[in-house]
């Protein structure tokens, strides 16, 4: 059996030789192609690495301010609302909530002038403060009663849970 004498013909060699060209040329072509988008690409992740590292620190700059200003107005707070939460009354037999809210507003008016006071001035007068709620005498239905403070919440809003006593 003989192999057939195909490296004789010009034809084949002329497609083989162009075959082969045409790869090396293609071949070229692609890692030029292939080179030149890469080159994008890193140009482009290198600006968006600067951007980010740029936008990081803006990021940190604005917190530090931030958290100064949030530690200058956590100085400033002031008082801008009280709220009083009265207990034991079903105790002594007041099942008027009229004198309740009554005895509300008073203990509200005379806490008035803590209105738009920093927090930290009223904190500091908290026994005075609570001086002024437990020698207060109420009438409710023609009797006396003294209040005593349970709790306190301090805030922008003061929250304070006192307790009915008989006096």
């Amino acid at each position: 059996m003989r192999i057939p004498p195909l490296y004789q013909k010009k034809k084949i060699k002329v497609l083989l030789a162009g075959a082969a060209i045409g790869f090396c040329v293609s071949w070229l072509l692609f890692l030029y192609i292939f080179g030149a988008i890469q080159e994008q690409q890193t140009t482009a992740l290198e600006l968006k690495k600067k951007e980010l590292l740029d936008l990081q620190s803006h990021l940190s700059i604005w917190q530090e301010e931030f958290k100064e200003l949030n530690k200058k107005n956590q100085q400033m707070l002031t008082i801008q609302d009280i709220q009083i939460t009265i207990t034991n009354y079903e105790k002594y037999g007041i099942d008027d909530s009229q004198s309740i809210f009554e005895a509300k507003e008073m203990i509200k008016k005379d806490l008035s002038v803590l209105l738009a006071k920093d927090l930290e001035t009223v904190y500091s007068h908290k026994d005075l403060i609570e001086q002024t709620i437990e020698n207060k005498t109420l009438k409710i239905n023609q009797r006396s009663y003294s209040l005593r403070v349970k709790e306190w919440l301090f805030y922008t809003t003061i929250h304070i849970h006192l307790e009915l006593d008989r006096s």
